[in-house]
């Protein structure tokens, strides 16, 4: 069975849409949505540079209608006259002043309706004339001009800390032209600091091996929680650290821990006390404990010396609930790696530091046993 649109409908319903649509905006734009208004017409005997059709009108600084039209009086070459639509309750008197005025920074003319007293009569069928301040249109070229007056003295008071502003900004510039070489450098070293030089290289991404096997341990009674390792700054990064010298060198490109340093060495160390049976949390994870393990990261890097080595250190303090310091230690292992590459650094780096991870494991279960 064909089935037919029903066009007219649909064609309404647009329709009905687009009306809304511009009724809605009409109520937006006139604030006083659409309830009852009354129209004025207002004579000024002088220029009115800048004010439009739609301008607002404000009764004692208060938004009462709009600007509505403007036209040119045939028989008076020097008279503007403006109709404006204000709401109904807008309190107009016959010698209600009116005048010109900018309104905020931007300097947008409005036209201006204040005070007032004597009753106003309007001829039927047509709306109430107001005539304008004879000076309303000079007041803005005026305001312009004592603006303009102003900013010149304020330059004039400011001239020499502007002209020593300026000799400073040349001599700056002239500064950073012969120092664009070095400038060039710094930037260089930076982008190597953050990674950004390895950005062309492919990510290759190691992993920290926790040791597994452990001689029979002592059991602690509760578990144990691992605060968050102290560090230098240094070592808040996914880099393979070399020192000296950095990991510049082109063999380091692209290779990153799975994680930041301090976190890296945190999960594996928690990794290693599972592997042997005990029970250990983060302290983030707020699980009451007996003992908390505070750890110390002082190296876990490659030192390319004449004899290349993998170096890991870090010191160990056990303190109780309630406390008291059960003992501390420092732990320190190397390893020589078989090529001073990134994949041999790392397993040099991993053979160190499960060393360490397994003297922490036995030193802390014999400990709090």
């Amino acid at each position: 069975m064909e089935i037919r649109a029903p066009y007219v409908l649909i064609g309404g319903f647009v329709l009905a849409v687009i009306a809304a649509g511009f009724g809605f905006v009409y109520w937006l734009h006139n604030g006083a949505g659409l309830a009852q208004r009354t129209t004025y017409r207002l004579h000024f005997e002088n220029t009115v540079s800048g004010l439009l059709t739609g301008a607002a009108v404000l009764f004692n600084g208060i938004r009462v209608g709009e600007v509505t039209a403007l036209e040119l009086d045939v028989g008076n070459p020097n008279r503007v006259t403006a109709t404006i639509a204000v709401a109904a309750n807008t309190p107009v008197r016959a010698d209600t002043k009116v005048s010109l005025d900018f309104q905020g920074l931007t300097g947008v003319p409005v036209v201006t309706l204040q005070g007032g007293s004597k009753p106003l009569s309007a001829t039927t069928g047509q709306p109430a004339t107001l005539t304008a301040d004879p000076l309303a249109g000079q007041s803005m070229t005026t305001a312009a001009r004592d603006a303009l007056r102003r900013l010149d003295l304020i330059l004039a008071d400011n001239a020499e800390p502007l002209r020593t502003t300026i000799a400073n900004l040349n001599t700056f510039s002239a500064a950073l032209a012969r120092n664009s070489d070095k400038l060039d450098s710094i930037v260089s070293g930076l982008d190597r600091l953050t990674g950004g030089s390895a950005a062309n290289a492919p990510r290759v991404v190691y992993d920290l091996d926790a040791p597994k096997t452990f001689p029979p341990l002592d059991k602690p009674r509760g578990p144990l929680n691992v605060a968050d390792p102290a560090s230098l700054l240094m070592f808040e990064t996914r880099k393979i650290l070399v020192r000296p010298g950095g990991n510049e060198d082109p063999i380091f490109a692209g290779a990153e821990w799975s994680d930041s340093t301090p976190k890296l060495v945190q999960a594996k160390i928690i990794q290693a006390f599972e592997n042997a049976g005990l029970a250990v949390a983060r302290s983030s994870e707020n699980v009451t404990a007996d003992n908390q393990l505070f750890l110390d990261l002082r190296r876990f890097q490659l030192s390319a010396s004449a004899v290349p080595s993998a170096e890991v250190e870090f010191g160990a303090k056990i303190v109780s609930t309630n406390g008291r310091l059960l003992g501390m230690r420092i732990f320190e292992c190397n390893s020589a790696p078989k090529s001073v590459n990134a994949a041999g650094t790392v397993d040099a780096l991993n053979e160190a530091f499960g060393k360490c991870a397994t003297q922490l494991v036995q030193w802390t279960a014999n400990l709090i046993r």
